[in-house]
């Protein structure tokens, strides 16, 4: 680092994106992309705008808040669009914690709440999981913190019940609860969204790059009460007032315009992660539940390491943390019903490799 950058920030640990290769083809199931293109009608949409760059994008992002209230049933001043769900997330740590009111979240979990707190200034306190990598509701129960928590969780794709998130809550009446749902779409578990009217101190954050195919258009947005939303928007204003660009607007409008397409691409995310699942089960993996569009499984034959790493030199890329408690688990983004087959046959072809 240069003799320039601040005091402050020479301990930060940035956080650490999957590997976005460039030297070769993968089967690529790292990132938890959604496998499917966008819609026709998103490609199309955009292609018209492109000549239209020259213009600041709309700051209150006004054809995109009347989708998302139509589609969730909510009133305008109950949403925010920002800059993938990350921006938001950022703007909730600012906005919510500071040096009195530290934040809570689980010690396994998305690890840029870690990173956003450090950046931040903002004290946290990690929470552990139960031994099933489960989240323990008890633990958070009274604790006045502003909590963080990911449902489903990532990386082990867990998801809390409705009610459990209820609790939650209503034992932190004081301290505003994030309930970052990236995943939801792929889960059992109902949407925490119903909760907004009933909850002031409830904001639900979620995301177009996983159930909606734009991890390209960087989209995101939070839902919550009225006077929590003005909260993010003074920092928005306050940060960067155009922060969704014209072409990510666009795709976004027209994304929301096509639900159907994006229904139908979420059940076969979801059959095809059962699908995986089975199979590597009757492989000899031991397979969380998962509720979101990836597995978290590990082999007693082989390391998460080295399965990894073998997949890797295969063509094959999946997720692999060094964390100590998770370090036999890799996690697997669930592809096309093609990408699948090959994962399954590359790991059979490995197995018999190291058992020989």
């Amino acid at each position: 680092m240069s003799k320039y950058f601040s005091s402050k920030y020479v301990s930060l640990t940035p956080y650490t994106p999957g590997e976005q290769p460039k030297e070769k083809k993968y089967i690529k199931l790292n990132t938890n992309e959604n496998p499917y293109p966008p819609c026709e009608d998103v490609i199309k949409k955009v292609s018209e705008y492109a000549s239209s760059l020259n213009l600041y994008s709309d700051p209150e992002t006004t054809k995109l808040v009347k989708e998302i209230c139509s589609l969730y049933n909510i009133d305008e001043d109950e949403v925010i669009f920002t800059n993938g769900s990350d921006e938001i997330l950022n703007f909730a740590f600012m906005a919510f914690c500071g040096k009195e009111v530290s934040a809570a979240f689980p010690s396994i979990t998305y690890g840029f709440y870690k990173v956003f707190a450090f950046l931040n200034q903002v004290s946290y306190q990690e929470i552990p999981l139960n031994k099933d990598f489960s989240i323990n509701v008890n633990d958070y129960i009274g604790i006045n913190k502003t909590i963080f928590i990911a449902n489903p969780n990532a990386p082990t794709g867990l998801c809390l019940k409705k009610e459990d998130i209820e609790r939650i809550l209503s034992s932190n009446p004081n301290n505003v609860v994030i309930i970052d749902e990236a995943y939801i779409d792929f889960a059992k578990e109902e949407s925490s969204i119903s909760l907004i009217k009933k909850y002031p101190n409830l904001l639900v954050t979620q995301t177009f790059s996983k159930s909606r195919s734009l991890a390209g258009g960087r989209l995101g947005f939070g839902i919550g009460n009225k006077e929590l939303i003005k909260d993010l928007k003074t920092i928005k204003y306050s940060t960067n007032p155009y922060n969704i660009n014209t072409l990510t607007l666009i795709a976004g409008v027209a994304t929301l315009q096509n639900e159907k397409y994006t229904k139908a691409n979420i059940k076969k995310i979801i059959d095809e992660r059962e699908r995986v699942s089975f199979e590597l089960e009757r492989l000899g993996f031991e397979v969380l539940p998962s509720q979101a569009n990836f597995i978290f499984a590990k082999s007693s034959l082989i390391s998460g390491k080295e399965l990894y790493l073998k997949l890797k030199e295969k063509g094959v890329l999946i997720r692999h943390f060094d964390q100590k408690e998770i370090s036999d688990y890799n996690r697997i983004t669930i592809g096309t019903k093609e990408d699948n087959i090959i994962l399954l046959s590359t790991i059979k072809e490995i197995l018999k490799e190291v058992t020989i």
